[in-house]
């Protein structure tokens, strides 16, 4: 599945699916390991980028309450550049593998 993380007006971040244009310039990929239980508290992303996850689940907390499960093969074009952002929350007995791709 294809997500999208952006701020809202309120300062707020919001995700919807999102189908990805078929040419956006890439500047680089960086791949990381969470452990399982790995939590980071509210933050926004740092450049607009995509994760995409390979092995292991996350949870993409909101400040509405609401929260999104990603797992192996799901994407999220992070651009909640600004306002009170996203936690993240490594989730399950497996170890979350992921990849960043910056883009333009």
């Amino acid at each position: 599945m294809f997500y999208r993380i952006f701020t809202g007006d309120d300062g707020q971040s919001h995700m919807e699916e999102y189908s990805p244009p078929a040419d956006l310039p890439a500047t680089g990929i960086v791949f990381r390991w969470h452990e399982p239980g790995n939590f980071i508290d509210w933050h926004v992303a740092p450049k607009k980028q995509f994760i995409v996850t390979l092995e292991g689940q996350v949870e993409i907390g909101l400040g509405d309450g609401s929260v999104y499960t990603l797992g192996p093969g799901d994407m999220m074009l992070a651009e909640d550049l600004t306002g009170q952002g996203h936690t993240t929350k490594a989730v399950g007995d497996r170890t979350r593998v992921s990849i960043a791709i910056p883009v333009e």
